[in-house]
């Protein structure tokens, strides 16, 4: 006799990112339509933006804490840790000079000309904050206390303020149970109000789109193709052949297979603007495609604030267009100081809408302030730069996982293939997966939460 198959209940998260992109269709035609009432329709966007981000210090004390203190070892953390900074820096680097190359090919902002508006614009969109100093920045990883950065949001703070907790639930031994039980269901509670939230996903992404598209219309994009259109290229010239060719010599991964399981957070990136908001879903789904949730904790939210590709790519061609634009070339050495100088001033700002722009003006103020109002030549633009940053960024995090693991001996690669095959898919409703990605706990120690 046949035992009758239970139905296979419909992923209802299916619709959700059919909404989102009706949303965003629906956001260009209302933006090209009546601009003045799209651009009323920004706090919309903003509003479910700072929604997501309320989450992300909470998301990422988790899954340190638990990463760092599920395991007895303090030397895997630190081996983990420095191959990864080694690998960000390596990166960043290959980025940086990618962007130089391009920019000096393509010649962007070549022939244009700064006016009044442009130049006031400019001045609006930084400021009058002095840029931070080196020793300013240091000093500012440090929070005012303990608890601060889980109220403040401050990335860089919470990194420190969960490594140091961390390492202090080794020490504890096996006193450290209740604390990393506790911790394990706050994660829970956490992931499960961002599975709530993601269904506003629709309503943010529709205000958003519209506000921008109302702000800039179609003549800033047609006027500004040409550096529109070098960077996007840039960036997929990074992540297919760059990156593509190093997950495959590395973990046999195919760079398509991977961007596919990711698919629906590079839609959430899309409509959002912001990487942050695919953050808590990238750890989850790094996780069950069989990387350590140890390797996974420390190697994600660090990415986020260290491995920033497409920021490297965009504030090269960013300030090249400027220079160009405004008739004062940089020379190399000026290019290479600068952008240096830029690439560690945006650490602990990837992925947020406009932080691109913000770190673009404050190291043309502190290096070259006769370029600043220059900035306005692309104001109108950022929005659309920063989709393609985020996405660079995103996917640049989600191979170097990868490529940790496999280093560290920490990623299961059969799994991986299972998963990417669509044979073992990711559990929507929860973020969670609790069954894979965890290494079997050693004999004595408690299992990682």
């Amino acid at each position: 006799m046949t035992t009758a198959t239970a139905p296979v209940k419909r992923d209802r998260t299916h619709y959700l990112y059919l909404a989102v992109i009706v949303a965003v269709l629906l956001g260009i035609a209302v933006g090209l339509i009546v601009p003045d009432v799209a651009v009323e329709l920004k706090p919309i966007g903003t509003g479910f933006v700072d929604l997501i981000k309320m989450m992300i210090a909470p998301v990422i004390f988790c899954t340190i804490v638990l990463g760092v203190g599920s395991i007895r070892q303090a030397a895997k953390v630190g081996k983990v840790g420095g191959l990864a900074l080694g690998y960000f820096l390596t990166m960043s680097t290959v980025a940086l000079a990618i962007g130089l190359v391009v920019g000096n090919i393509i010649h962007p902002g070549s022939g244009m000309q700064l006016d009044a508006s442009t130049a006031a614009a400019g001045q609006k969109a930084i400021g009058t904050e002095p840029a931070k100093s080196t020793a300013d920045f240091l000093l500012g990883i440090i929070p005012d206390s303990l608890l601060a950065p889980l109220a403040s949001g401050n990335v860089l703070q919470t990194l420190l303020v969960a490594l140091l907790t961390g390492f202090a639930l080794q020490t504890l031994g096996d006193r450290s149970e209740p604390v990393l039980r506790a911790l394990g269901l706050f994660q829970r509670l956490v992931f499960r109000i961002l599975a709530m939230l993601m269904w506003l996903a629709p309503i943010g992404a529709f205000g958003a789109i519209a506000a921008v598209v109302g702000a800039t219309g179609t003549d800033a994009l047609v006027s500004l193709a040409q550096i529109m259109l070098g960077f996007y290229v840039t960036c997929a010239l990074f992540v297919f052949v760059v990156l593509g060719a190093l997950l495959w010599a590395v973990a046999r991964i195919n760079i398509f297979s991977l961007l596919k399981y990711l698919g629906r957070e590079f839609l959430l990136i899309l409509s959002t603007s912001s990487s942050e908001s695919a953050l808590p879903r990238l750890i989850a789904k790094m996780e069950h495609v069989g990387v350590s949730r140890p390797v996974v904790g420390i190697t994600v939210p660090t990415g986020y604030s260290f491995n920033l590709d497409g920021t490297a790519i965009y504030l090269t061609m960013a300030s090249l267009f400027v220079a160009q634009a405004m008739g004062d070339p940089l020379s190399v050495s000026e290019q290479i100081s600068l952008l240096l100088f830029m690439i560690i001033a945006s650490k602990g700002a990837a992925g947020v809408t406009g932080a691109g722009l913000a770190t673009l003006a404050g190291g043309l103020q502190s290096h070259r302030p006769d370029l600043v109002d220059g900035v306005g030549l692309i104001v109108g633009i950022d929005r659309f730069m920063s989709e393609a940053r985020a996405l660079t960024n995103f996917a640049g995090n989600a191979v170097a996982t990868v490529l940790i693991g496999t280093w560290t001996k920490e990623f299961d690669r059969e799994r991986a293939h299972l998963v990417l095959a669509g044979d073992d898919p990711f559990d929507e409703q929860t973020m969670l997966d609790d069954d894979h990605g965890v290494p079997a706990a050693p004999a004595g120690a408690p299992a990682a939460v």
